[in-house]
């Protein structure tokens, strides 16, 4: 039976999240041989490489990647354990780790991060890129929230509406369509629109007795624009397909192209002068923006906190 030091485990768990010697050093407060030394034990106990040095940085073995969401989640339980209920913002060095795209980026994040600094400044706060693999981070517990548009999810999720927006069309200022004060649906289809196409579209579990999460498939407004379209036989040009909204903002400052994003991302955008809002000509619905999390993790009182904190800031916008 394998039984390997509890310290060379956690090792293997901070490099596995940070992928380089010198980092996972530097969370540990370890020198970068002592690292390696502990890696190279990890090594002979479980006769594997775990880990191989590539180009970019520190590439985990499918040994490494297999073993990782279990170890990671124990290490939590054990540390829960051993910790003492109570929570103090004021004083608690907790790292909390959310998964966001570039709405929440550009809307939530700001005001989080000053609540953040003002009643727990010594906290850490890691946003981190929605990827495929979100279903195994969170259960893993490498991840503790999810903000974005989640249209269902697996029943060991709690999932929160915080925000319900708006959509709203945008071009360059100096754009035709900027200077008019009503817009046709005619007019807004003679020209190319940078299209948003989202992030993964399947947030899967690979474990087969567990559903996937499915995402919100982009800002498209429910295919309305689509709809509408179609009522008049009217057909939309794409002149580019960009992967999130911020690309969307930097294309349409610099072209004759619309694109239609979320509003409150629109109207920061605005304050630079580089772009233009227009009312959609149809009926568009609002979007849900949910926070996702393990419902038994409200135990914990860190991330009962946090949650109260997001939903706090939320509500505030």
């Amino acid at each position: 039976m394998i039984t390997p030091d509890l310290n060379l485990l956690r090792v293997f768990d901070v490099l596995l999240e940070e992928r380089n010697v010198t980092r996972a050093g530097a969370r540990l407060g370890l020198t970068q041989s002592a690292v390696s030394h502990a890696l190279n034990r990890l090594r002979y106990t479980l006769n594997d490489e775990l880990f191989i040095r590539g180009p970019s940085g520190m590439q985990p073995t499918p040994r490494a990647l297999e073993m990782g969401p279990q170890v990671h989640a124990a290490l939590n339980q054990l540390q829960a354990a051993m910790t003492l209920p109570d929570f103090d913002p004021a004083r608690s060095e907790r790292r909390f780790a959310l998964a966001a795209g570039s709405y929440a980026c550009g809307v939530l994040a700001p005001p989080l991060v000053g609540r953040l600094s003002e009643e727990a400044p010594l906290a850490e706060l890691v946003i981190l890129e929605r990827t495929a693999d979100v279903v195994d981070r969170l259960d893993a517990r490498r991840l503790d929230f999810l903000v974005g548009g989640v249209v269902s999810a697996p029943e060991r999720f709690a999932r929160e509406p915080i925000l319900t927006e708006t959509m709203t069309w945008v071009v360059a200022r100096d754009h035709p369509l900027a200077g008019m004060r009503t817009v046709t649906l005619e007019r807004l289809a003679d020209y190319p629109h940078a299209a948003i196409t989202g992030g993964p579209k399947e947030l899967r579990n690979p474990d087969a007795d567990r559903r996937a999460l499915v995402p919100q498939a982009s800002w498209e407004d429910a295919g309305a624009f689509e709809t509408a379209l179609a009522a008049r036989g009217l057909t939309r040009r794409v002149g580019v397909q960009v992967p999130d909204t911020y690309s969307a903002l930097a294309v349409v400052a610099w072209t004759n192209m619309a694109a239609l994003i979320p509003r409150r991302l629109a109207e920061l955008s605005a304050q630079s002068g580089r772009i233009a809002l227009i009312e959609p000509p149809y009926s568009s619905p609002a979007v849900e923006v949910t926070l996702l999390y393990l419902k038994e993790r409200l135990n914990e009182p860190a991330i009962a906190w946090m949650r109260d904190l997001i939903a706090d800031v939320a509500a505030g916008l």
